[in-house]
């Protein structure tokens, strides 16, 4: 909902110009062990039409996103399609993005996997590979079973073994399993998981989690920047946004209008993004994120099979999301 009327708080009445000196109330944390706040990209994985990876066209991307400001970069998240790679394609490309992509930069690199033993062996291989933090996603196979006592044994266990910091992540859409709000809070204090990716979209969620983790060293990133305002209004210390992949500038305009208390300024921005970013998520998915990438001059390419490319109608939808509100 569009913040047009005043929120009351403790009886005072606020407006989003005073939004950054409500905030500044808050308890200050000492300075995290790895500072997360920025904006990342999940970057997608360009194929060649035979279907290997395209590293060319990968390292042609970075290029381009060497450019944005952004505070580092996403490897074999969702739209990475990491489901659809093998081990060693897996392991290649982390490494070929460091090389590409020197650090103050950050790399955090997707190493979940459906058991314990392999999220353990593939976030030691990532690290190896040049990863600054590894991204954990829920296992999910047996979701049933997905107690939050058995996903805080196993997010405990591939903290205690992993060589660099643990991200949680919650991602329900995909894995039909969100990460318990009471399984966040029992992980947020252990020494080797520094903050969540929360891509289910609930802003009362988020908020609670950064209130109840405010004195522990744990950040909260947005999953998606179809929620970034709201999620910097209730204490969220960036995003990993697929649209990035597409519109990164305007991401990193829309954090930085947040962090300077210019929120009728990041509203209106924010309005003009919520359209399109739906249409590369939960419309047409990775094959819509890659054609749109296309159009503005990034390498997107095929999917890999299974998924199939975007039908002409749906082309034609998806270029109307952006051209509706201004980017194209």
């Amino acid at each position: 909902m569009a913040l047009t009327a005043p929120l009351r708080l403790g009886g005072r009445g606020w407006r989003p110009g005073v939004l950054g000196r409500v905030l500044s109330t808050a308890p200050t944390k000492p300075a995290p062990r790895l500072d997360l706040r920025g904006i990342y990209p999940p970057l997608a994985t360009p194929f060649m039409a035979q279907g290997g990876v395209d590293y060319a066209r990968l390292e042609d991307n970075l290029r381009l996103y060497a450019q944005v400001p952004f505070r580092g970069f996403v490897v074999q998240g969702s739209n990475g399609e990491c489901p659809l790679l093998t081990g060693p394609e897996r392991l290649d490309i982390v490494a070929r993005v460091r090389r590409a992509v020197p650090r103050p930069r950050l790399l955090l690199a997707g190493s979940g996997c459906e058991s314990t033993q392999a999220t353990i062996e593939l976030t030691a291989g990532m690290a190896e590979a040049g990863a600054d933090a590894v991204l954990v996603v829920t296992p999910c196979y047996y979701r049933g079973a997905m107690s939050t006592a058995a996903l805080v044994l196993h997010y405990t266990q591939v903290a205690e073994a992993s060589p660099v910091p643990v991200v949680l992540y919650s991602v329900p859409a995909n894995t039909g399993l969100e990460l318990p709000l009471e399984a966040v809070l029992a992980l947020a204090p252990h020494p080797n998981v520094v903050g969540l990716k929360d891509s289910g979209g609930d802003i009362t969620r988020l908020g609670l989690i950064v209130h109840k983790t405010r004195r522990e060293d744990f950040q909260v990133l947005a999953g998606s920047a179809g929620f970034l305002l709201a999620s910097y209004a209730v204490g969220a210390v960036g995003g990993v946004c697929a649209l990035a992949n597409v519109l990164g500038a305007p991401l990193c305009q829309l954090e930085r209008l947040c962090q300077e208390g210019r929120w009728q300024e990041a509203r209106d921005l924010q309005h003009r993004l919520i359209e399109p970013n739906a249409a590369v998520t939960r419309r047409f998915g990775v094959a819509g994120l890659k054609q749109a990438m296309e159009w503005f001059g990034y390498h997107g390419g095929p999917c890999r099979a299974p998924l199939l490319p975007l039908s002409e109608d749906q082309a034609a939808a998806l270029r109307r999301a952006f051209t509706r509100n201004g980017w194209l």
